[in-house]
């Protein structure tokens, strides 16, 4: 294992990153437009979010990222796969963190909506100044577990083209014949990627915990 071979692997590490970052945020935002679908009390918007999450989360990512890779240029739409691969991963995220946001904010105490509502809150400031960061804190550890699974599934998004750290760990056992420190480097790479994630995940969450207390 060359010094060469393991700036490859960090490389294609960088690619596995930025696009699993980039596909968190964005299906975090979904998540966010989901769950208050759910919440708005009006079938018009729950139906079409539950049927957004019952697809993504009963569909496996890889044939979701199949699916889109092969439909937008059908529908005249030809784009890069880094961009199906990101399309495809936010829209799987989208589904499981809505699942867990709404877990959250139905763990908000009904007794201080009440009081939001005796204290003259309108029903934006109480979603901002209460329930939305009593959820975000109630949701935050499985939020960041979900990124955790984003960042490994992503090694799926070699199917549309992407060379992501998995990929490039295969291609580089293939051509050198050293499968062996090649996949424990990839392995070891992911290991410290994720326990980055989870200390950050619990500094925030302690963050949380303090700025809401």
């Amino acid at each position: 294992m060359t010094l060469k071979l393991f700036t490859l692997l960090l490389e294609a590490a960088l690619s596995t990153l930025g696009i699993s970052l980039v596909s968190i945020a964005i299906g975090f935002v979904i998540a966010m437009l989901l769950s208050a679908g759910m919440q708005s009390g009006k079938s018009i918007y729950i139906l079409p979010a539950r049927l957004f999450i019952s697809f993504f989360r009963g569909v496996p990512l890889l044939v979701q990222l199949l699916l889109i890779y092969t439909l937008l240029p059908v529908i005249g739409i030809n784009v890069p796969g880094i961009v199906a691969a990101i399309v495809g991963l936010s829209l799987c995220t989208a589904a499981y963190q809505a699942e867990n946001l709404r877990g959250g904010f139905e763990g908000v105490p009904r007794g201080l909506i009440e009081a939001a509502d005796v204290a003259g809150f309108s029903a934006t400031q109480t979603f901002l100044r209460i329930r939305a960061p009593i959820a975000l804190r109630l949701t935050f550890p499985a939020l960041v577990n979900e990124a955790i699974m984003i960042l490994k599934s992503s090694s799926l998004v070699s199917v549309v083209g992407i060379i992501e750290l998995t990929k490039m760990a295969q291609d580089l056992a293939s051509s050198t014949y050293l499968p062996l420190p090649i996949f424990a480097s990839a392995a070891l790479i992911y290991f410290v990627i994720n326990s980055v994630i989870a200390l950050l995940g619990r500094y925030a969450e302690k963050s949380l915990k303090g700025a809401t207390a």
